[in-house]
């Protein structure tokens, strides 16, 4: 990997990838719906979608998406809670055809008002297919009931009452505010010179330097006693999250809670798939996994289940959880768990999309982008004490909370099912 930082302080990171024709240009914005204020929630998605209608030299959605189109190219966009990404995936000799459109989508959009009234539409049916989602839903709603009422318990979507009021000037501020060279990374990946490379960034991406005047609050207890949120909806498949806080993605033992995730329920060999899934038939879809922020952290297992054994699937999870706090893990197991996590990074690391979303994330939040090769030294690190360390200072019975969608509105009886 190869780092430069423009006069502007526009930050470019490259990294060629042998075998490849292809290449994927990446840009990470600092900028995500953890940075919205109540009057502006769902901004941050919103304008992601609005980069799209065009700027300058390509004025329109069609003439961006056409731009891409006429050479097989792939391009799409993502918000998230702590940044936002905007990506073109092309053969590499049209890699300066894909940085010229990303170029002019973020530095000279046009943000109308006319065509901002018509993608509210778009956003606010996106909202209602999130609503009709519930396997989606509920982890929105589990970080609400985690986090409370602030920007790190909210969701992407926004509210349907902000989204409808926002205008040409909420978008141009926050765009001034946080779309600003120091705040944004490029990172290419593949088929690459990184001098060639760098010098096209200086050409196309032309903004005047100067440091980004904002930062996100920290994120402040929750002092709501609320251990479960329900949503009741006619489902014929019930969906819960039943989780507990970890560690920030910063924090040393990171690495260890995410192996501890891929051990109970990250793959069809996991605890939570053969133990709950299969051996009971209490689920059909389980999954246990991490949400490392630069702050907080969650670890939590999300299911969908039979509605009239709802219960018993909530405690099988909790009984797990207890298991692995108490009992720890064996040696094969831990080894499973790091052989996996190497061999899916090896497996994504082939996509260039992937491997330039690696080093762009890390360097757009940290300031110094990650490589595999130090991601591997991390998965080495940890041992059996480190798993039995940690399970047992998360797997706390007043730490544990539960997010349900489905026919039900007792917390009281949910809430008497999370012990460990």
């Amino acid at each position: 990997m190869k780092k430069a930082i423009l006069p502007s302080g526009l930050r470019v990171l490259t990294q060629k990838i042998e075998g490849t024709k292809s290449v994927t240009v990446l840009i990470l914005a600092k900028a995500g719906s953890r940075c919205e204020t109540r009057d502006i929630r769902g901004l941050s998605h919103f304008l992601e979608h609005m980069f799209f209608k065009g700027g300058e030299k390509y004025p329109n959605t069609k003439a961006v998406s056409e731009a891409i189109d006429s050479i097989g190219g792939e391009f799409n966009a993502f918000t998230g809670k702590e940044y936002v990404g905007y990506y073109v995936k092309v053969a590499s000799n049209h890699k300066d055809l894909a940085m010229d459109v990303l170029a002019d989508m973020l530095i000279t959009a046009k943000l109308d008002q006319k065509e901002i009234d018509k993608e509210r539409g778009v956003i606010l049916e996106e909202y209602n297919m999130y609503q009709d989602t519930p396997m989606y839903q509920v982890g929105w709603d589990f970080e609400k009931l985690m986090f409370g009422d602030q920007p790190m318990g909210w969701d992407q979507i926004g509210l349907k009452e902000v989204i409808n009021k926002l205008g040409h000037d909420d978008f141009v501020k926050y765009k001034n505010e946080l779309y600003r060279p120091d705040n944004l990374v490029v990172s290419v990946a593949g088929d690459v010179s990184h001098d060639e490379l760098v010098a096209a960034v200086g050409e196309k991406f032309k903004m005047e330097a100067g440091e980004t005047d904002f930062a996100w609050q920290p994120v402040t207890p929750n002092d709501s006693e609320d251990r479960v949120i329900l949503q009741k909806k006619k489902t014929e498949q019930g969906h819960v999250v039943v989780g507990v806080p970890g560690y920030p993605e910063s924090h040393d033992d990171s690495m260890a809670m995410k192996l501890l995730a891929i051990i109970l329920g990250g793959n069809m060999s996991s605890r939570m798939f053969l133990n709950v899934r299969e051996a009971q038939g209490l689920a059909y879809y389980i999954q246990s996994s991490t949400d490392d922020y630069t702050d907080v952290g969650v670890i939590s297992t999300r299911a969908g289940v039979d509605l009239n054994r709802v219960d018993f699937a909530v405690e099988a999870i909790c009984k797990e959880y207890a298991d692995v706090r108490d009992n720890g893990v064996s040696e094969a197991e831990l080894q499973r768990a790091k052989d996996y996590l190497k061999g899916k990074m090896v497996l994504k690391l082939e996509d260039s999309e992937e491997y330039a979303h690696l080093l762009a994330k890390y360097e757009v939040l940290y300031k110094k982008a990650r490589t595999p090769e130090s991601v591997v030294e991390l998965v080495e690190r940890v041992t059996i004490d480190d798993i039995a360390r940690i399970s047992k200072e998360i797997f706390q019975e007043d730490k544990l909370y539960m997010a349900g969608i489905g026919p039900w509105d007792d917390k009281e009886r949910f809430a008497k099912l999370l012990k460990v």
